[in-house]
């Protein structure tokens, strides 16, 4: 058996070859959170089609009430009636993904949880940004239930010389899995079988050789840090009662990922928005101002932080911040504004034009952020560990991972 550092090759479920895939992938449920006519014409274009959507709950409809009973029998059943069915055998998925940002390369395999804990920054497997640990609870009870799990995670390597994913699209006899288009803007996605065991010692051979020379951080979770947290926090629940030979191969134990390179041309970071509703830009303004001065700081003119109201704009600098990140300073100011007033809510958006069109009177406040540099985020989480959450976003909204891939849970 080939091993991998901190991964393996799985059994991989996929919609059956009579199932419109274009129907059945949908994007990551935290995507579009406070835009619900985006996830109202997915549900219109799915229609009464087999579809990823059907098996997982969009977080902008969390109000209405828990759909996890319903979801997992839903999941039980796709699998009960052929509609999953099992498409690579002890295998990984190589995935061509085109958006406007160009073609980004990809690589479906299981992540072992053994080589990972947010808790712990000494690991293989490493977060990138502060877990919220009461957002846990929720994904921990549908993981405990479900038959069936379906990724939205991407880990990101960092292989400069592009040894690992990129010469698995190499081999013209791989096995074409899939090749749709994806609805709302998503762009094109193709995957390929990796199942030949040269292909897979490759694999092997070229992730040892990066561990070599990566001080043992070979993993960064890029998106999905939550989702993560939430099948690792399973996991250690579940391994107490099995024995050592049980928690060696225990599905529980990983979780279905997407590797990207971090050196894809394709893979841009942007930097994730703040939208605050329920209260004024002079409001919000007056005490962030307030908050600094506390602490020494000040808000000059500048590019960091970009305020947006009802057709108004104010650019600011923090001044005084000591190299602490623009997004550090300003997440730990409107946490403690929203728990200190009442009717505060507050959101996360990508792009720039999503957040300004949300903001379109005086009771909502958007705030742009720059674009954090995707190099500095090996050396910066190696050398001070977590970045504050929702700092960069892996491409914008609709370049986010879809749905299309699933792993047996039990």
């Amino acid at each position: 058996m080939i091993r991998y550092p901190g991964i393996k090759s799985c059994d991989i479920y996929l919609p059956s070859e009579d199932t419109d895939v274009y129907r059945w992938a949908v994007i990551a449920c935290d995507q579009f959170t406070s835009q619900p006519e985006y996830w109202n014409r997915v549900i219109e274009i799915v229609g009464n089609a087999p579809s990823a959507l059907k098996i997982m709950q969009p977080e902008v409809f969390l109000d209405r009430g828990d759909r996890s009973p319903e979801i997992c029998c839903e999941m039980q059943r796709y699998l009960d009636e052929g509609i999953l069915v099992k498409r690579v055998e002890d295998g990984f998925i190589a995935v061509e993904r085109t958006t406007h940002s160009g073609k980004r390369l990809g690589m479906v395999c299981a992540l072992d949880l053994e080589c990972y804990d947010f808790r712990d920054m000494n690991h293989m497997v490493r977060a990138t940004e502060d877990t919220v640990t009461d957002r846990l609870p929720a994904r921990i009870a549908i993981r405990e239930k479900a038959a069936v799990e379906m990724p939205h995670v991407m880990v990101l390597i960092d292989d400069q010389d592009r040894t690992v994913i990129e010469p698995l699209f190499e081999n013209a006899e791989s096995v074409l899995l899939y090749d749709t288009d994806l609805m709302e803007g998503g762009g094109h996605i193709r995957g390929w079988a990796v199942t030949s065991e040269s292909e897979k010692q490759k694999v092997s051979d070229a992730l040892f050789r990066l561990l070599e020379r990566s001080d043992g951080f070979l993993y960064a979770a890029g998106d999905g840090n939550h989702s993560l947290a939430a099948a690792k926090m399973y996991w250690e629940e579940k391994k107490k009662a099995l024995s050592p030979e049980e928690a060696e191969n225990d599905p529980a134990r990983f979780v279905l990922v997407e590797l990207v390179n971090l050196y894809s041309e394709a893979l841009i970071f942007r930097p994730v928005h703040r939208l605050v509703k329920g209260c004024s830009m002079d409001e919000l303004l007056t005490g962030f101002k307030g908050y600094l001065a506390g602490r020494n700081m000040c808000l000059t003119e500048g590019e960091e932080l970009i305020f947006v109201s009802d057709g108004t704009e104010e650019n600011y600098s923090v001044e005084g911040s000591g190299g602490k990140l623009p997004v550090a300073i300003l997440q730990d100011y409107l946490d403690r504004f929203a728990s200190s007033r009442g009717g505060i809510e507050m959101d996360y958006i990508h792009g720039d034009d999503d957040l300004k069109s949300l903001c379109k009177d005086d009771s909502t406040v958007g705030i742009l952020l720059k674009i954090f540099n995707k190099m500095e985020l090996f050396p910066g989480v190696r050398a001070g560990g977590n970045l504050p959450r929702k700092t960069f976003s892996m491409g914008d909204a609709r370049e986010k991972r879809y749905y299309m891939e699933c792993r047996k849970l039990r």
